[in-house]
């Protein structure tokens, strides 16, 4: 079988896939985005029922396609995914789908990679890593995999209805975690919520929703986070039309919330002592945001409406005066576990020297220190907004760039060629 060649190979159909087609497209380079499954296969399987973005449509798309319908609104995951593949059909992308790479590797005295897929080999000058923040998901080894308690990752968890009766642990309180355990007590389920660091932005301040103001206050072009809040999550959540997330509320409501889960003995849960002050911290960024607001708005005299109370708060609940240290989840009625605990990346198949010590991707801006190979959709790539639709978008724009700029250099014919 003859051995397929391009330029730049993108490897993932995903919105940093897609992204990365139009640049290259837009640059006239050749090459070709391969991709496992469907175009944006994770927005369909890989996330629950319910799930809508988790910013207003406005926000959360491409600079050269709209959402169809209310700009306001948060669309589903599955009209999210058909956006991509009508947007892959609009820029004319060159995607395969159905198609695994196995492994890349440097040519040995040539120039590009050696790519083994699933359909053959492929040879390229440049390999475009694309497969996305979201890749693996980690459960923390606290509870045997043989206990006798149903446990699944957040990626698995589709609706309530999927569960065992009985009530439910859900370990982990960014967006995922809270929505998910927010539907688990509106399907009628009791809820323990394991509450550790978070950030809790208002969904909406005077008026505007808090992707604008993280624009105009310029905290999406921030260029690494603040040192020890890179892995601290957000609590915000766009179902029902958005709304912010309060965990005082969610306990009135009848949701128990415990601290950062530590450790499991004899079917018994053990929690960190540490549940008021992670809401405290919450609370405190809450307000920060309101107060750089609320800023802007007077050094630009602004005629925004008045929102006291967004600064309210309901009295703390008992969950939170007299916190649980341990629970029995027999003794709680707990039959199930979900880990609402993040993704590790994959990268095994990546056979060259473009990782640090730990093994994580050493690039700057997507750039790695193995040339010719480039990362799309890393977390804090080049700013807080990298991962989301929008951001991947920018940073593709800057990866086609640079790849733009090594072929000139490829193709210069200087004196040394006369």
């Amino acid at each position: 079988m003859p051995i397929e060649k391009i330029d730049t190979l993108v490897v993932g159909a995903g919105q940093a896939g897609v992204a990365m087609s139009e640049h290259l497209g837009n640059a006239g380079i050749p090459h070709l985005v391969l991709e496992r499954d469907r175009i944006a296969e994770r927005w369909r399987t890989g996330r629950w029922d319910s799930l809508v973005a988790n910013g207003p449509a406005w926000h959360d798309r491409f600079p050269g396609m709209e959402f169809p319908g209310d700009p306001e609104e948060f669309v589903a995951k599955d009209d999210v995914a058909e956006y991509f593949v009508a947007y892959a059909k609009q820029v004319d992308a060159p995607i395969r789908t159905g198609v695994d790479v196995t492994e890349v590797r440097r040519k040995v005295g040539r120039a590009g990679f050696h790519v083994e897929t699933s359909k053959g080999v492929i040879e390229a000058r440049n390999v475009v890593v694309a497969t996305g923040a979201f890749q693996c998901p980690v459960v923390p080894p606290v509870v045997p995999e043989d206990a006798d308690i149903m446990q699944i990752h957040s990626f698995d968890y589709r609706n309530p209805d999927q569960l065992p009766d009985g009530a439910v642990m859900v370990v982990g309180a960014g967006s995922s975690g809270v929505q998910i355990a927010d539907e688990l007590m509106r399907a009628g389920r009791q809820v323990f919520l394991s509450v550790g660091p978070h950030d809790r932005p208002p969904r909406s301040y005077r008026g505007c929703d808090f992707v604008w103001w993280l624009g105009v206050l310029g905290m999406w072009d921030l260029a690494a986070p603040v040192p020890g809040a890179e892995h601290v999550t957000i609590a915000v959540s766009g179902a029902r039309g958005g709304e912010t997330i309060d965990f005082r509320e969610l306990a009135a409501a009848g949701m128990t919330l415990v601290g950062r889960t530590e450790t499991y003995t004899g079917g018994v849960l053990k929690f960190a002592y540490d549940l008021n002050d992670n809401i405290a911290n919450g609370d405190a960024s809450h307000l920060a945001m309101l107060d750089a607001a609320d800023a802007y708005i007077a050094r630009n005299g602004l005629d925004f409406l008045e929102e006291p109370e967004a600064r309210t708060r309901l009295p703390d609940p008992e969950c939170m005066i007299n916190p649980l240290r341990q629970l029995d989840l027999a003794d709680a009625g707990v039959t199930s576990i979900i880990w609402a605990t993040g993704f590790s990346q994959d990268f095994s198949w990546l056979k060259v020297d473009a990782f640090d010590a730990d093994g994580k991707p050493d690039h700057q801006r997507g750039v790695s220190t193995e040339p010719g190979i480039y990362f799309l959709g890393l977390p804090w790539q080049s700013r807080r907004g990298s991962t989301f639709i929008w951001g991947v978008w920018h940073d593709a724009k800057y990866l086609a760039d640079q790849i733009s700029i090594q072929r000139m250099y490829a193709q210069y014919s200087g004196p040394h060629n006369t």
